[in-house]
């Protein structure tokens, strides 16, 4: 171990055994501090959470690296001095406080509202757990000038974090991600203002509900499809979280009244005992649905995460087996149903656009330029989608975006993906499909026929830790000093590194790229039009790789052969990039 690290570590540490921390975490300090392996307290300390594409994120304890109320504490503070310096003038700035099902997290939402009110904020804190879609909303509806939502979203239990949000309720970005930042760095555990004035809090809950069910609920758009097929026996589980009631009432006002919840994960725990992780990509997650599934011969099963911001769909496939639909497959089904609709109903008038992430199947981007709109792609993380519906306010209207890690938001009165809004329009597609004779897996089996098929997989190399997070940073510069040549055997043809915002193709000819900031990204795309896209993961400790190999399907019965043919490929794009 660097022993000027562990010097610097200890040190840090030793601030933590001062009178401005209680005595529980000033004891947790002091049992790492005396350890024979100085590990736990090297993680614990070596540097403090910083915003990610998530916000702060990370494990709970004490320490500059941990979520704890001392963590949040100064995030907090350092927030609320930025407003101040933000909105001079105005009268009374007010934010939102909202949480999830995590543990700590109603501790740590009403942590931060009575600091904001001691800094004279007015605060509207939610009543109970509510979706992160549905805390960006009341942001917009009440006024507000920021908002936080206490959450890890999907990440294992032992996570919490931290979503700070602006005025337009998206997550925050440049320039005020940094000056945020700065404010928080200046703020020792003495200068946090921990005594709330109750005068300035205010608890909000069913009012916000039921105006942000029935946005969510005008945005249908085939009502006779639903109308038609209300009684789809659709299952749902919320994996213990945010959406357990408010899913459920959508659905319903939406038109459904023949949707089951899974009643083990239908109850709240921060410790989600009923699965391995709380992911919905991993489809463990979503075995007591499918099994409940199975048991009343649903046609649909729907998941969101613990903050009820992602979504997850399974279906049966031609072989009546239960398939989960990937966030890739998802997007491309909202898109083409979206499209598809809008055109037969003549809404298109030329000035729509749609958003994708760049690590995001590159088919959603042909659905979009058959059909003559506009594509955007933007960085990982949904404040970038947020960003694009805020730049064309008043001049282009936004239509839909996603991502790959099961994203989605089909409307923008909430700017951050929305699992509310998502599952609907899914149980609205479903509708739609039986209507056209097809189930969703026929659908989807359609669509990769008439705009060409493709596979993705994402690998995730964990690497935990300090020493981790340094053996991440060197496969990245790595990848950059020997760039790659080949990939699945054949040449490649374009290189995107949205670290230097240059793009280099076969010739070597070298053009800048047009992103907002740089961002640590690889991507390789090979003469077949295969992509692989690297990024150390903003939230998690590891580095992912996306893969997408192209293919050919004629029918539906391509299918297996084209997935085949694709996984050969993946593996070897792995060859070629070591892993």
């Amino acid at each position: 171990m660097d022993n000027e690290l562990l010097k610097q570590v200890r040190e840090r540490a030793a601030q933590w055994l001062t009178p401005a921390y209680d005595a529980a975490t000033q004891a947790e300090v002091k049992n790492m501090l005396e350890a024979e392996d100085p590990a736990a307290l090297v993680d614990a300390f070596y540097r403090d959470l910083e915003f990610g594409t998530g916000g702060l994120r990370g494990i709970m304890g004490a320490g500059t690296n941990r979520m704890n109320i001392y963590t949040v504490g100064m995030a907090t503070q350092g927030l609320a001095n930025y407003l101040h310096k933000a909105f001079p003038t105005l009268k009374q700035i007010s934010v939102v406080v909202c949480h999830d099902c995590r543990n700590n997290s109603r501790l740590f939402a009403e942590t931060c509202a009575n600091i904001f009110s001691a800094n004279d904020i007015k605060v509207y804190i939610f009543d109970d757990l509510r979706p992160t879609p549905e805390c960006s909303f009341a942001i917009r509806y009440l006024g507000c000038q920021s908002g936080v939502n206490i959450t890890a979203s999907h990440n294992p239990r032992e996570y919490n974090g931290y979503k700070a949000y602006w005025d337009d309720g998206a997550q925050v970005l440049s320039p005020h991600d940094t000056g945020i930042i700065d404010e928080v760095a200046k703020v020792k555990a003495e200068d946090i203002k921990f005594q709330g004035k109750p005068e300035l809090i205010q608890t909000i809950g069913a009012e916000i509900d039921k105006e942000y069910i029935d946005r969510v609920c005008g945005i249908s758009i085939d009502r006779k499809a639903v109308e038609a097929h209300k009684d789809l026996k659709i299952v749902y589980t919320p994996i213990h979280g945010c959406g357990r009631v408010i899913v459920p009432a959508a659905l319903k006002q939406w038109g459904f009244t023949n949707v089951t919840c899974v009643p083990e994960q239908m109850v709240v725990d921060g410790n989600f005992p009923t699965v391995v992780s709380p992911n919905p990509e991993n489809p463990e997650a979503l075995t007591l649905a499918v099994n409940l599934a199975k048991k009343i011969n649903a046609d649909i099963v729907m998941a969101s995460d613990p903050d009820a911001d992602r979504i997850a769909i399974s279906v049966k496939n031609d072989k009546a087996e239960w398939t989960i639909i990937n966030g890739n497959q998802t997007c491309m089904m909202y898109l083409y149903y979206l499209i598809t609709n809008y055109k037969k109903l003549g809404l298109l008038k030329g000035n729509e656009f749609l958003v994708k992430t760049i690590v995001t199947t590159e088919l959603a981007k042909k659905i979009a330029d058959v059909n003559g709109l506009e594509m955007r792609d933007v960085y990982t993380g949904f404040k970038w989608i947020a960003r694009e519906i805020r730049l064309s306010e008043g001049k282009q209207k936004y239509i839909g975006g996603g991502e790959e890690s099961f994203g989605f938001l089909p409307e923008d009165f909430a700017r951050d993906k929305d699992s509310v809004s998502s599952c609907c329009l899914m149980a609205e597609i479903a509708a739609w499909a039986l209507e056209q004779g097809m189930d969703l897996y026929q659908l989807l089996m359609q669509i990769y026929v008439q705009y060409g098929f493709s596979h993705e997989i994402t690998v995730n190399v964990v690497r935990p830790g300090k020493s981790g997070a340094d053996e991440i940073k060197a496969m990245m510069e790595n990848f950059r000093a020997h760039p790659l040549k080949e990939l699945a055997g054949l040449p490649v043809v374009l290189t995107k590194d949205f670290k230097l915002l240059q793009q280099t193709d076969a010739q070597g000819n070298v053009t800048p790229l047009d992103m907002p900031e740089p961002s640590n990204v690889l991507q390789y795309f090979n003469a077949d039009g295969d992509k692989v896209s690297v990024r150390p993961s903003g939230t998690e400790p590891k580095i992912k790789f996306y893969m997408e190999a192209k293919g050919v399907m004629k029918t539906p019965a391509d299918h297996g052969a084209a997935v085949a043919a694709a996984l050969a490929k993946i593996d070897a794009m792995k060859k070629s990039l070591g892993i």
